[in-house]
């Protein structure tokens, strides 16, 4: 069953948007010890999509946005990777052993050559411990699977949609890699225990925050959208999601300044016009805020940019071929 989760993951920390395919692929093999010899696509010379990551001293997780159906070939792994599936369909396969679906964790090892399938609109999670995190010897063998690591990471990429500062992002990144270790090492995890579905009147709230990048905060105006009185809105999601409806307002704001900072479409970054466009007319005060929210300065996160997209040049040209219809 393909996993049907609909929020972007680790959106926040969106790195690289709107890439084309040859360049998308060297970005993955720069940031994840992936490299792809060739794929094929429906639109090879048009934008794939983009990719976020997060890096702690436990390792990183990546997540790569698929916009279009692709089959990626000839895969190679540098580094002991656990693959998985958070939305769509998508599916690994060894030369002679056959095919798996991702919608389970399973662990690629170091000198692994597989292929992979994604659907469009799939989005595949990619977990990278730092060597010294995994204290078990390397595994060896193909479709070695870690079903208990599915519900630790739909967990941990929910409460990443409502993390409250780079601080505690990087906290359940942490958190999310040593769970790994320990099962990857014969222990046991546990997780918070399941909470159920978010109250409906606070998701028509956070929809409407979400769904609308030209609406003004208005309290008011969301509680009555929402069906509940101002002050129960205000604990509601204080309580449920652990912020406040501004402070999630205010989130999506900087999510959306950033997301225009990492178009690699876009020649320049003009910081000052994309914060002036979403409200923030203090230029100090934004950069504060985005520091906080991301844990760098939107200048760096310019900076960071560029020289990936300078670093992915001078790697070797993966093959991408047209993908004909079934």
């Amino acid at each position: 069953m393909p996993n049907t989760r609909t929020n972007q993951d680790l959106e926040a920390y969106v790195r690289i948007d709107r890439v084309c395919c040859k360049q998308w692929l060297r970005i993955i093999g720069l940031i994840s010890d992936l490299s792809v010899a060739r794929c094929r696509s429906h639109q090879v010379s048009k934008p794939v999509s983009g990719m976020a990551w997060l890096t702690t001293s436990a390792g990183r997780v990546i997540c790569l946005h698929v916009g279009q159906k692709m089959e990626v070939v000839h895969c190679r792994a540098s580094a002991q990777l656990l693959l998985f599936s958070s939305a769509g369909e998508a599916s690994i396969s060894y030369p002679g052993v056959g095919s798996h679906s991702l919608d389970m964790p399973i662990w690629v090892c170091p000198g692994d050559d597989f292929d992979l399938k994604l659907s469009e609109n799939s989005r595949l999670v990619v977990l990278k411990p730092t060597p010294g995190l995994l204290t078990t010897a390397p595994l060896v063998r193909a479709f070695h699977q870690m079903p208990d690591m599915a519900p630790v990471i739909n967990h941990y990429l929910e409460s990443m949609r409502f993390y409250i500062d780079d601080a505690h992002a990087r906290a359940l990144t942490r958190g999310l890699l040593e769970q790994l270790a320990s099962l990857q090492a014969g222990a046991s995890v546990s997780i918070a225990p399941d909470t159920g579905p978010l109250d409906r009147r606070l998701l028509r709230a956070i929809d409407k925050i979400e769904q609308n990048p030209t609406w003004e905060f208005n309290l008011e105006e969301l509680a009555s959208y929402a069906g509940v009185c101002e002050r129960n809105l205000y604990y509601l999601m204080k309580n449920s999601v652990g912020m406040t409806p501004y402070r999630f307002f205010q989130r999506q704001r900087l999510i959306r300044v950033r997301r225009r900072l990492v178009d690699c479409q876009s020649s320049e970054s003009h910081i000052s016009w994309y914060a002036a466009d979403e409200g923030f007319s203090h230029l100090g005060r934004f950069s504060a805020l985005y520091r906080e929210h991301f844990g760098e300065l939107p200048s760096t996160t310019v900076r960071c940019r560029e020289r990936l997209c300078e670093a992915e040049k001078g790697l070797g040209e993966p093959c991408c071929e047209m993908l004909e219809e079934n």
